[in-house]
């Protein structure tokens, strides 16, 4: 055995699932609709994997040799927010969603957080992150109030200017109302810290996520049992609730983020390293900005020559994503659709199509497969089949 690298490509995904309709994101399309915005494609490292060959993509050749096995994964879990999607991967399949708060939070929740924190607060809708700072900053430096907002996720988001409210303090007033939120089956509470540059209120890369423990055991709890070791990169840890990592590297931004990874594949070997990519989903996808999402992909392709090679013989690549965010949708939240899914190993003579996985969690029980360990009850290994 050797490393498995599992890179969540956040938001990126590659269709509307049958059941998108229910959260009204019919039509949704995040890969193919960012392609189409732009003339000139080129993702030649991700169609050597096969990435051409799962859907048919504007400007992706499918008709070119490819050395990967390739598909895509349905989600069959509650929800479609990072929370719902990561723990899908790692066995954890949600039969009742994580509680959203659409018209804002209700009068018992905000007392507490009013009384339990020692800060008072505006805003407390539903909203963009970077539009209700350029609303509610100025009202925020006069009065000191925290802004308070959530979406379409299950997700309690505390935004305050870092020469107001210091990164610690933030963190501090997170860490309490996680208390608050775990009572309502609150996914996240996020720390939304940010700063004025050239008269525009801007969010800085301090953000932090206090997530919700998983409500059973995930893989990487399991290979942790095992004595596996776990490594979590970029925001893994705070989405599991540091549940199962045994190593986290909490950097921040996908270049930072694939260089741990790399740096990891040097470093370990038998253990399970898990890195997400943020930058696709917060910067571009909630933004809407395909021109932006399709730059966040093209750095990412010219990024895989350098993953491939720091893989050894034994260790095994898988690229997949945890829900999407299409750039071109209405509103700003993400969107149901399936996700892509791409599998390398050096041992690879030829590529092969898996086809449509019936759910996330087919990877988390292939990757307990691979390490010979018990997996999770939800999902079917598929190690058998990319390793004939």
């Amino acid at each position: 055995m050797g490393n498995i690298l599992l890179l969540v490509i956040d938001s990126v995904g590659i269709g509307a699932l049958p059941d998108a309709d229910k959260y009204d994101d019919a039509g949704a399309a995040t890969l193919q609709h960012t392609l189409e915005s732009v003339s000139d494609v080129s993702l030649p490292n991700m169609e050597k994997l096969g990435l051409g060959k799962i859907e048919p993509l504007h400007g992706v050749r499918s008709y070119i040799e490819t050395y990967g096995i390739y598909g895509k994964l349905a989600s069959i879990t509650i929800g479609k927010d990072t929370t719902a999607g990561h723990w899908e991967l790692m066995g954890i399949i949600l039969k009742e969603g994580l509680k959203t708060f659409p018209r804002g939070f209700p009068s018992k929740i905000m007392d507490t957080f009013k009384k339990e924190t020692g800060y008072d607060y505006i805003g407390n809708i539903a909203a963009s992150g970077t539009e209700i700072i350029k609303d509610l900053g100025e009202e925020h430096l006069k009065t000191g109030k925290l802004i308070v907002y959530t979406s379409s996720d299950s997700v309690f988001q505390i935004a305050a200017h870092e020469g107001i409210v210091s990164i610690e303090e933030l963190y501090r007033i997170c860490g309490v109302t996680r208390k608050i939120c775990d009572k309502y089956n609150i996914s996240r509470v996020i720390a939304r810290p940010f700063v004025e540059e050239k008269g525009l209120f801007v969010r800085t890369k301090n953000r932090k996520d206090f997530s919700l423990k998983p409500p059973g055991k995930t893989v990487l709890n399991l290979l942790q049992d095992a004595e596996i070791n776990t490594l979590g990169i970029g925001k893994i840890d705070d989405i599991f609730a540091s549940c199962g990592i045994t190593h986290n590297i909490p950097v921040k931004g996908n270049p930072a983020c694939i260089d741990a990874s790399i740096e990891a594949l040097k470093s370990y070997s038998n253990s399970f390293i898990f890195t997400n990519l943020v930058d696709f989903d917060m910067l571009y996808g909630h933004r809407r900005d395909p021109k932006g999402y399709y730059k966040c992909l093209k750095e990412f392709d010219t990024a895989l020559p350098m993953i491939i090679n720091a893989l050894q013989d034994d260790d095994l690549l898988i690229i997949t994503a945890d829900h999407g965010n299409d750039p071109t949708f209405k509103g700003t939240d993400h969107t149901r659709e399936y996700v892509p899914i791409m599998i390398y190993q050096k041992s690879f003579k030829t590529s092969k199509n898996l086809g449509i996985r019936k759910t996330f969690a087919d990877v988390g029980k292939t990757i307990t497969h691979y390490f010979n360990v018990d997996g999770p009850d939800s999902g079917e290994s598929f190690l058998n089949t990319i390793m004939e």
